[in-house]
């Protein structure tokens, strides 16, 4: 555990703070946050960072409890396990996420923090991480889909005193950049990182002075205990002491074997909700493990009770002790040092899902479909005609779910902070030509909401080098809820100059392209919500006049176009409702597509490739469950293959 070094050693005096104030510091925490975001997407060099958004700050009190951010504090994580005294001047940095507890979850993500002091007194941290687009490994980007264990993945930084007494350890740094392929781009967006941060707390700073440091340190605790008062009554009103229970798939490990159990049962004791994982299958030989953080997945459930519950409640670490978290070690999202971790998201996107049929499942009132469920990667590397070496990486769009207060968005990122890349910019800065870049028609699950359109993105390459894709989504659907239908599945097509095709798998690596070639990239829409039969005749041609659905396409909401293919056969839409009708059973409160085993039966038919085989899970992640399930951590046991 860290050792703290502060030369005024006086405590905190507890001050009252009136609601104006307590208003006034916490909207300037909002803005501090804000302005962390805004410096560092203007500042950094990469597009993955200055283009699409992928760093995210935070804010918190002297303890590392998050005032301000959205994926939780890894403060206290980092210095739990941080061996070393911390002082004033000092900045932290690590890329290693199993020296942080996962608020990192893969070596891409270079997390920074930095204390802030006020004579001599630790006031509060601000932090920051952020996705480096290449840190070495066995593949441009990083990520290879193959790895079976971190070393594979690039370097991994330590917990390390980066800046000490203000002073940058410029050897290290020196270290760190020499093992990059872009070393160029490393050294700029951390250099923003760090700049963000440095803003972040001279605001907090500011504020001290303006209001006095033990009333900004009162108004910290204040916010905290508000919003455990706030997220206390949600959770006695709104979560059942019975159990429910969810479970959902990653479909597969980049190595051909899947698809994963990701399983959880939720309950209320009291005041607090348990999350029990134990049902999850044992970690992956592959790389899709996800070394789920609890402080991450406690915000996100608090993210999505705020959202559907009382939205105008703005959140911070508060309630975490109002929350357990219960995941066996050894599994796939507890995985046990040195599994790989690169293609983390998959497991991370499918945690809203999770989350989504938990509360559902509780309440089918706020139940919301499977929507954008990872993060799609796009990787093509090469020499341009100057032969100097490029890399371009880019994060996928797809379907956000139906929900009950509407339809799913077309084409947005699983982040809602991530912007899409112009095609402009791609074209200007990188040997390659977006031909097609469109939400797909039909893609969203049918719904009284319909779930949102997936994308297509055709990349026409223009100078030989190889391609990278991580996706999911493939094997199995995003499912609907409440009689909505599940969406369209992804897709990944390889054609040739000489107009050759090959489907492509949804995880692979060293696909070698020659100019002329064409990859057309497509990701999965979001499910549907509701009864399709039920939806207003008038949001259906609005989706046809848009092209969002096509005239095949609206006869799965019943409704029969006239000769145009925009306008309505009323009286045919009317007979073929009512046939629909009469012919369709009670439908489920979910709508998953298929068993496993039908997906599996089906999928060379569907798909076009072969199922993925039984995941093969390691002796040691074997021995582990074993070990937990006589703890009684686990609540069955783990079928085990291999």
């Amino acid at each position: 555990m860290a050792t703290l070094i502060e030369p005024n050693t006086a405590p905190f005096e507890k001050a009252d703070v009136d609601p104006i104030t307590l208003d006034l510091i916490e909207n300037g925490l909002v803005s501090a946050r804000g302005q962390m975001d805004a410096l560092l997407f203007r500042t950094a060099m990469s597009p993955i960072i200055r283009e699409q958004r992928d760093g995210f700050p935070v804010i918190t009190d002297r303890r590392g409890r998050l005032v301000a951010g959205q994926f939780g504090s890894p403060v206290k994580g980092f210095m739990d396990l941080y061996d070393g005294e911390i002082e004033e001047g000092d900045i932290m940095l690590t890329s290693d996420p199993y020296a942080c507890k996962g608020s990192i979850s893969h070596a891409n993500d270079w997390l920074v923090c930095m204390p802030i002091f006020k004579d001599g007194r630790l006031i509060n941290w601000s932090a920051m991480f952020g996705h480096m687009t290449d840190i070495g490994g066995k593949v441009p980007g990083s990520m290879p889909v193959d790895s079976v264990d971190l070393y594979e993945e690039g370097i991994v930084i330590p917990p390390v005193k980066i800046f000490s007494k203000g002073k940058l350890q410029t050897d290290v740094m020196k270290i760190i950049l020499h093992n990059c392929r872009v070393p160029q781009w490393n050294e700029s967006d951390f250099n923003a990182i760090v700049a963000a941060c440095r803003a972040g707390g001279n605001r907090c700073l500011e504020m001290a002075d303006r209001y006095g440091v033990d009333v900004f340190v009162s108004a910290l605790e204040e916010l905290l205990d508000r919003n455990r008062r706030s997220m206390r009554h949600l959770i006695r009103t709104t979560v059942p002491e019975r159990k429910v229970s969810f479970e959902d798939y990653v479909c597969d490990d980049g190595l051909g074997m899947g698809p994963y159990r990701i399983a959880c049962d939720m309950w209320r004791e009291g005041d607090r909700m348990i999350f029990d994982f134990g049902r999850t299958d044992p970690q992956s030989l592959g790389c899709i493990n996800l070394l789920l953080s609890d402080q991450m997945f406690k915000m996100f459930c608090g993210q999505f009770m705020v959202m559907m519950f009382d939205p105008d409640i703005l959140l911070n670490d508060g309630f975490f002790d109002l929350m357990e978290v219960r995941i066996p070690d050894g599994t796939l999202l507890a995985p046990r040092r040195p599994a790989a971790l690169n293609g983390r998201t998959h497991a991370l996107g499918r945690i809203f899902d999770i989350i989504s049929g938990l509360f559902g499942s509780a309440n089918p009132d706020y139940l919301c479909a499977a929507g954008f469920s990872s993060s799609p990667h796009f990787m093509y590397s090469g020499l341009d005609e100057n032969e100097k070496w490029f890399l371009f990486f880019q994060i996928g769009f797809g379907g956000i779910p139906g929900k009950p207060s509407g339809d799913g968005p077309d084409g947005h990122s699983l982040w809602p902070k991530f912007i899409n890349i112009p095609n402009e910019f791609v074209e200007s800065y990188f040997p390659v030509r977006i031909e097609v870049s469109e939400t797909i028609p039909d893609s969203g699950g049918p719904g009284q909401h319909r779930g949102g359109n997936g994308m297509r993105v055709g990349y026409r390459f223009l100078r030989p080098g190889r391609v990278s894709i991580h996706d999911d989504r493939w094997f199995t659907y995003p499912w609907g809820v409440k009689g909505g239908q599940p969406g369209q599945r992804s897709r990944k097509t390889l054609i040739r100059a000489d107009g050759s095709e090959t489907l492509l798998p949804a995880k692979c690596d060293n696909v070698m392209v020659d100019a002329g070639d064409y990859v057309l990239f497509e990701t999965w829409g979001g499910g549907g919500w509701g009864n399709p039969l039920e939806r207003d005749l008038d949001a259906v041609i609005h989706d046809l006049e848009s092209g969002l659905i096509t005239p095949d396409g609206a006869r799965r909401y019943g409704v029969v176009t006239g000769g145009d293919g925009h306008t309505v056969d009323d009286v045919a839409t009317q007979a073929l409702r009512k046939q629909m009708a009469a012919e369709a059973g009670t439908p489920g409160l979910f709508d998953f597509g298929g068993t496993v085993e039908t997906l599996r039966d089906r999928c060379k038919a569907d798909t076009g490739l072969e199922p993925p085989r039984a995941p093969a899970f390691s002796r040691s992640a074997a021995d582990n469950a074993d070990r937990a399930a006589k703890n009684g951590a686990l609540k069955e046991t783990v079928a085990m293959h291999g």
